[in-house]
């Protein structure tokens, strides 16, 4: 790993309670984010070192920015420089921690009497609260922070900025939920930060994700609680103390890398009925590789070799790998039901349409006899998603990436239509 003294430090732009911010003077737009071994609670009225914390955070940080980015989440974050040390891009960051809960807990119950510990939100419940550690942090509304009108990197904080860091929290939460359920451990709550890139004027992930930013629960039991509340609930603060929350804090640390691996196999099979097919399956396999999916084009034809089809389905279904089949076959489409018929395994159709008979020829895959169960999808890259819906219901990875692609779909809809009402306001 490298150090910190092969690169040009330039100003510490800002230094908090656990970490230090500094320019990188030969990167313009790039900054180091160095953590530190510091511990708190309530706001630094309770302070501790504790050795080691620093790489321990960071190691956390990198490897949940790492998970995100590669499910399509935009972040600030660029890439692990040395143990305690990581590039991101440089922010000037929003003053508001978004929280996001799915269980009942902690502050919360005391400003909500009634509620009973342990309560499920469903959906999650979002809160924000404006950073100012003279006053607490106190929570705010929506209509606080639009009425504070922030102006950070040239861009004004107002309703469409303010919509997409709430829904990019939400599907932040999901996608970290969903890869801590593959260790058994539920994820009750999160807090994160939002910057303006300074460079982009986009809005991202800022900041840190380490054992500091969530409550996790193994098992979903509080009594096992692994993350810094073990530290705000010590009556006392001893060096034993200590040792019991620095390995906690290890073991989220070597559990976090886990998150990166696929829990699950599983892989798409195209059959198509002839080479005059493969532009068009061609745009399945792009498709799935850009949710991780594996992807293999056969050519056969159920109609003029069925007992080829039937062993090339008898190959994949062999060894176990979880399997989906795409049969592409225009005119009259015997594959798909052939597959359908002789298989547990699901079955897409994708016909390829052409401009002469195809809208007559589609009914051959719609029209299916009885007790089969493909389903036909006529875009490609639709019929790729729909597997990598199937696929990830198992596999944590692709569901990231399908979340991520979500919330990028919405993202894009809500800038597109800010800007063309600030184009017709201009013309008006």
């Amino acid at each position: 790993m490298a150090s910190t003294q092969e690169l040009h430090l330039g100003l510490k732009l800002n230094e908090g309670k656990t970490k230090q911010i500094f320019e990188l003077v030969d990167q313009p737009g790039l900054v180091l984010v160095q953590s530190k071994d510091q511990i708190t609670a309530g706001n630094a009225a309770r302070k501790d070192e504790m050795e080691g914390k620093a790489a321990i955070a960071n190691k956390t940080t990198c490897c949940v920015f790492q998970l995100l980015q590669e499910s399509g989440v935009r972040t600030a974050f660029e890439k692990q420089h040395s143990d305690t040390a990581f590039v991101a891009a440089h922010c000037e960051m929003i003053p508001i921690e978004w929280v996001c809960r799915r269980v009942a807990t902690g502050s919360f119950l005391k400003r909500n009497p009634g509620v009973k510990e342990g309560y499920r939100f469903s959906p999650l419940k979002m809160e924000m609260f404006f950073k100012d550690d003279a006053n607490n942090d106190p929570q705010w509304s929506e209509e606080q922070l639009l009425a504070a009108n922030f102006s950070l990197a040239g861009v004004t904080i107002g309703r469409c900025e303010v919509d997409i860091m709430n829904r990019s929290t939400v599907a932040i939460f999901e996608i970290l939920e969903k890869a801590w359920a593959t260790q058994n451990c539920t994820l009750v709550d999160m807090k994160i930060e939002f910057g303006v890139n300074v460079k982009t004027q986009e809005i991202v992930l800022a900041d840190v994700i380490d054992n500091d930013s969530w409550r996790l629960w193994p098992a979903g039991d509080r009594s096992q609680q692994k993350d810094k509340q073990v530290y705000r609930d010590l009556k006392e603060v001893t060096p034993a103390a200590l040792q019991v929350v620095k390995r906690n804090f290890e073991w989220v640390s070597e559990r976090v890398e886990l998150l990166l691996e696929p829990q699950a196999r599983g892989r798409v099979v195209v059959l198509m009925g002839s080479t005059s097919d493969m532009a068009h399956c061609e745009k399945i396999k792009k498709a799935c590789t850009s949710y991780g999916i594996p992807c293999t084009l056969r050519i056969t034809s159920a109609h003029k070799g069925p007992d080829e089809t039937l062993r090339i389905k008898a190959e994949y279904e062999g060894d176990g790998v979880p399997t989906i089949f795409v049969a592409v076959a225009g005119r009259s489409n015997g594959l798909g039901p052939v597959m359908s018929g002789n298989t547990a395994y699901p079955v897409i159709n994708c016909p390829p349409l052409t401009p002469d008979w195809g809208v007559q020829d589609v009914w051959s895959s719609l029209r299916m006899p009885g007790g089969l169960g493909c389903s036909t999808v006529i875009s490609p890259e639709a019929a790729a998603q729909f597997a990598a819906q199937i696929i990830g219901l198992s596999n944590h990875l692709v569901w990231c990436k399908l979340r991520a692609s979500m919330l990028n779909t919405w993202v894009s809809l809500k800038v597109a239509d800010q800007k063309l009402q600030a184009c017709s306001l201009t013309a008006a």
